[in-house]
Order: structure tokens, then C-alpha cells, then sequence
């Protein structure tokens, strides 16, 4: 039987994931506006006492400087009513602009807002604001998930927002200034217990590395890389693509690894270990499995990441 795309997602099928990201997303999803906002607020202001967020670069706020200034400059309820268009993805020229802008740029647009509510530049969730039963669920599930759940639910949640008309030329994806990879010598080299093999190595490393093109040329020409909780993506440019947007700045710390039996010359191997990003700092580590499936000749097939649901599942790595 071919090996697929479709036949190489079900690899190591005990890996137990974060089932609380998927439904706690799609629960806030289903919140009004304004209980929303109340939630966003509540991570730059309760969470923030537990999760630390890192200020965004400069470079990477130029682009939506402008639209965040326009706001600044507005009547209390002007900004408000900005913030329930993003909510609930309105078609207008700011939340056009918002959709276009890359998962970093969004996570630094609500990152400046929370400042700037909690400074007083920006209107605050209204004083006394009830959340209704639905929001509270939504909230105590937030707070009952571990901290890399946590961000990876809030980043889920701005990343949205604001309004894709879904038409090719209506508007210009907004890109990160892309990084420059780390020079050779500055690398470091991570070991992962009882893992060898040169492929997965060499990924980690390029990976922390902001080397995406180095790897990227793991893969096979028709490999896929599969995020956590979304479809896979498939081919090396679609991936280096994704690898631009949304993995600059991570820092991946592989812990321990296994090798099941190779089938049609394909070698399963699973990783776990955690990863930091750059928007919570070193204090919070997300908990994550790598499932590779490489080809015969070595190259990365298929990568699935998966957010763990907890930290016990770190050490499950049982071979069939």
C-alpha cells in the first residue's frame, strides 16, 4: 500500500493532544464582541501576572504603527466600536488592513492595545462589565489549561479577527521583515535522547536557527509539514511560506525521541520536547510532539506538530 499524505498523519496514534485548544477556540469564537474583548483584556491584565508577554520588536510594528496611532487618536467610543469590528470581522478599512497582517503583527497590534488600555490612551472593557454564562465557561477553561495552551488559545483567538474578503488583489499580505539566520559558528546544536538520526537533528538546529531554506530542503519535494490543529501543508514553498509567517523567533528544546520499525522503507520517529516563542519569553515552554515520517532516502516525508495536552505526555513515547 502507498504511503500518503493521508495514511502518514495517523503515525504514533497515541499521542494524546490538547483537545481544550480546538474547543476552547471554537467556544470563544461563538461569543459576542464584546465578551470577547472582555477576554483579550483579561490575558493583558489577570494572565499577565502568571504570562509574561514580550514587547514587540520595532521593526515589526512599523506596519501597523499608523492604523494603531488612528486609534489612539479617537473618542473612547470610536475606539471601542474599532475593536468590536475586529471582533466581529466587519468589512472595514482597518479590519481589511488587520486581515492582511501576519500572526506575529497581530499578536503585537493586541499586545500595544493592552498597553494602552491599561495607560488609559485606549477605552478599557467598560468598569463593572458582566461576562455572560457562555464567556465565563470560555474563561475557566483558559484558566484550567496550562500555560502553552493558554497563549496558544489567545493566539488563535486575535488571528481571526478583522475582515478577509477572501478575494485574490483586494489586499497585500503583510509579511514579518524576514530574519537573518544565525551564523554558522553562533549555532547551537541540540542532542535529543536516544534520537541520531541526522535529518531530525539538522531540522531542530536549521529551525532554531531562523534557517528555513536550509530546512526546507529536508523535505521532499511533495513533503508536508502539519501545524498543530490545522490541515497539512503541502510542498517545499507552501511550507517555506508558513515557516517565514509564523516560526521566526521560535526556540525549540527537543527532550527525548523514538524510532518505530521502518514500513515500505518510511522510519517513523516521534520527538517531544517544548518550544518558547518570542511573544511569552523563556518563563513559558508550550509541550510538544514531533512526528516525523521520513522517505527512504532519509527526507522528511511528513512532520506533524501537536501540542500536548499535558506534560506527562512528554515521557510517552511507548513504541508499538
Amino acid at each position: 500500500m502507498p504511503i500518503t499524505i493521508e495514511s502518514a498523519q495517523s503515525i504514533f496514534p497515541g499521542t494524546q493532544v490538547a483537545s481544550v485548544v480546538p474547543t476552547t477556540t471554537e467556544s470563544f469564537a461563538q461569543l459576542s464582541a464584546e465578551d470577547q474583548l472582555a477576554l483579550i483584556w483579561f490575558a493583558y491584565t489577570e494572565m499577565g501576572t502568571t504570562i509574561t508577554v514580550a514587547a514587540p520588536g520595532a521593526t515589526n510594528m512599523i506596519i501597523a504603527q499608523g492604523i494603531l496611532e488612528q486609534i489612539k487618536q479617537m473618542p473612547a467610543a470610536a475606539q471601542t466600536q474599532v475593536m468590536c469590528d475586529l471582533a466581529n470581522r466587519s468589512d472595514t478599512p482597518i479590519c481589511r488592513s488587520y486581515a492582511s497582517f501576519s500572526m506575529n503583527l497581530k499578536l503585537g497590534f493586541w499586545y500595544q492595545l493592552g498597553e494602552w488600555m491599561a495607560q488609559g490612551f485606549v477605552a478599557p472593557i467598560p468598569q463593572g462589565y458582566q461576562l455572560s454564562d457562555k464567556a465565563k465557561t470560555v474563561l475557566q477553561s483558559i484558566k484550567a489549561a496550562d500555560s502553552g495552551q493558554q497563549i496558544t488559545i489567545l493566539r488563535n483567538a486575535v488571528v481571526t479577527m478583522g475582515f478577509d474578503p477572501n478575494a485574490p488583489g483586494s489586499y497585500k499580505k503583510v509579511a514579518d521583515p524576514v530574519a537573518v539566520p544565525t551564523d554558522l559558528a553562533a549555532r547551537t546544536q541540540v542532542t535529543i535522547e536516544g534520537i541520531t538520526d541526522a535529518t531530525v537533528l539538522s531540522y531542530i538546529n536549521n529551525m532554531n536557527a531562523n534557517d528555513f531554506e536550509a530546512a526546507i530542503n529536508l523535505f521532499t519535494p511533495n513533503g508536508a509539514l502539519q501545524p498543530p490543529f490545522q490541515r497539512p501543508i503541502v510542498g517545499r514553498e507552501a511550507i517555506l511560506t508558513y515557516m517565514r509567517e509564523e516560526c521566526q523567533g521560535l526556540k525549540m528544546m527537543p527532550e527525548r525521541g523514538v524510532i518505530e520499525k521502518s514500513e515500505e522503507g518510511y522510519t517513523p520517529i516521534k520527538v517531544t520536547g517544548k518550544v518558547q516563542t518570542p511573544w511569552f519569553g523563556n518563563s513559558v515552554g508550550m509541550n510538544i510532539a514531533w512526528r516525523f515520517l521520513l522517505d527512504p532516502q532519509g527526507k522528511i516525508f511528513f512532520v506533524a506538530v501537536d501540542l500536548l495536552a499535558s506534560p506527562k505526555e512528554l515521557l510517552n513515547l511507548v513504541r508499538r
